[in-house]
């Protein structure tokens, strides 16, 4: 027998707080329920730490339930508080369009969009027209202050100081579910965590709005972190966006081929559509064999986020540069990372200390000094010792510089004209 969705997220992790279980279970198991995530367009990309919501929203898509995904045009006027010790930099209305149509690429990659299926909105449509006065009186009398400051959130905040711009941020994600309550059906928002509170608004506005009898239900999950504690989806680059212009398929390909043994498991069940009984046979692995686990991970993601063909191109060089026989010449070039530099500036010496820092395999010339004392630092497999050492013209080969960082990270200097 098929499993539901609700067991299919509760075996693979998903699930922290809900607030009422067995309702919401007996509820999915005699009807298709509609059910929504937000996501605020405050870049042109999203990163992995954006989406364990959406691979949520994929399995109960696939278990036949109905998504909506929406496009926070609205609330990313505002700016959500919520895990946040700072106010978010405001954007302007035409960077918001532009970040939004950007983000239902990337998410039409997890969910479909297809006819009949998964919805997605943009809240703007619903707050920009909004009277304030009427908003007033018809929405914000059925919230409490006491009651929001009650909420985690809130009280994070007040330790730094809260605007009452982002004080109405819970007004407004609460009339997006009333909203989407009343258009479309919607019983059910789903988020990380830090957006318990405000997913407890909502519920509590529309029973308030639509009647104690309304059904309206609210599903959090685990606010994902690293083994070693650190954010999830963190470089020294910074964040693993999913847009190949901001971090590279291969890039992308090795955050995932390098995590800590302890997060292979937890990450297979949460980024991947991989089986449970196949996720268990390679979580079992142990001792080297671990790294066929950590391959299929950064595979299967790969895949998911940037395509079959991408994810090929970086397993093929993966795997011609960590194999013993594997060397430079075995890689598929074009699926290592690159900067273009002009022919001039190699011509005149570029320090190898300021190479290393440009090409983003070291976050500074302190960490490229490091790495060259520590003899981390190649050229052309050519391991280079001497801090003060400069490369120019003669370390050209086929138009290009080969550096290495450790025994892992590759990137190409391209030089042009």
């Amino acid at each position: 027998m098929a499993k539901t969705g609700l067991e299919v997220l509760k075996e693979r992790g998903f699930i922290s707080q809900c607030t009422d279980m067995d309702a919401l279970q007996k509820l999915m198991d005699n009807e298709r329920v509609t059910f929504y995530v937000g996501v605020d367009p405050t870049g042109k990309s999203l990163h992995i730490g954006h989406m364990v919501p959406f691979f949520a929203m994929h399995h109960l898509q696939k278990a036949g339930h109905r998504p909506i995904a929406v496009v926070g045009g609205g609330t990313s006027m505002i700016g959500d508080p919520s895990g946040k010790s700072d106010m978010r930099k405001m954007l302007t209305i035409e960077q918001i369009r532009e970040n939004a149509a950007s983000l239902k690429d990337q998410l039409g990659k997890i969910i479909d969009f297809g006819e009949g299926k998964a919805l997605m909105v943009n809240n703007y449509d619903w707050l920009g027209p909004l009277n304030y006065l009427e908003f007033l009186r018809d929405i914000g009398i059925h919230f409490s202050v006491n009651r929001m400051l009650s909420f985690e959130s809130y009280k994070q905040r007040l330790e730094k100081g809260l605007n009452f711009i982002e004080f109405n941020y819970q007004l407004l994600q609460s009339y997006d579910f009333l909203k989407l309550h009343q258009d479309h059906g919607c019983k059910m928002q789903m988020g990380g965590d830090d957006q318990w509170g405000n997913i407890v608004a909502g519920m509590e506005l529309i029973r308030r709005v639509e009647g104690a009898e309304a059904e309206a239900y609210g599903l959090t999950f685990p606010l994902v972190t690293r083994a070693d504690g650190k954010k999830m989806g963190k470089t020294e680059k910074g964040a693993v966006f999913l847009d190949p212009e901001m971090f590279s398929p291969y890039e992308f390909f090795q955050y995932w081929r390098n995590v800590a043994d302890a997060d292979v498991g937890k990450f297979l069940k949460f980024f991947t559509f991989l089986e449970m009984d196949e996720i268990a046979e390679l979580e079992s692995l142990e001792g080297s064999e671990i790294n066929k686990a950590k391959e299929r991970l950064a595979y299967e993601q790969t895949k998911i986020i940037h395509g079959k063909e991408e994810a090929d191109k970086a397993l093929e060089a993966a795997k011609a540069a960590f194999t013993s026989g594997g060397g430079a010449g075995a890689m598929d070039r074009d699926a290592i990372p690159s900067v273009d530099v002009p022919v001039t500036e190699i011509e005149a010496g570029i320090g190898i200390m300021d190479l290393f820092a440009r090409t983003g395999l070291c976050g500074s010339r302190g960490e490229a000094r490091r790495l060259v004392q520590q003899g981390g630092a190649r050229v052309n497999e050519v391991q280079i010792k001497d801090i003060n050492a400069v490369i120019g013209a003669d370390s050209v080969e086929d138009g290009e510089i080969l550096l290495k960082a450790g025994k892992k990270r590759y990137f190409r200097v391209v030089v042009g004209s």
